[in-house]
């Protein structure tokens, strides 16, 4: 439930930008959305279409963009995929892991008229 909140903060951004940039109508927003987020695309598409409704952000199209968990190596320097539940380096063996990506949760881009 947890996507209601954060579909309401990423919404809130979107309406803020369109007001400064003075817009009658919000045609695309574009969201990026890291795999380790938890976030249910669903979810935010649904509550988006509810909260845009009589808004000038009704109707606008949503695109995701959805970004893989990657890891690098503390001990070998490795960048790799990281494979849900299996939290070890596929090169050395090692747990010494850092997240460089895949927790991203940012309104990239919003289209308007």
């Amino acid at each position: 439930m947890h996507e209601l909140a954060i579909t309401q903060s990423l919404f809130d951004v979107v309406l803020q930008q369109a007001e400064k940039a003075k817009a009658k109508k919000v045609e695309e927003i574009t969201l990026v959305i890291g795999e380790l987020t938890g976030v249910v695309i669903d979810s935010v598409q649904f509550y988006i279409d509810l909260m845009s409704k009589n808004t000038i952000a009704e109707g606008a199209k949503v695109i995701f963009k959805s970004i893989p968990a990657t890891v690098k190596c503390r001990t070998c320097g490795k960048t790799s995929a990281l494979t849900p539940f299996d939290y070890v380096c596929p090169h050395c063996g090692s747990t010494s892991l850092e997240v460089i990506s895949g927790k991203e949760l940012i309104v990239e881009s919003i289209e308007v008229t």
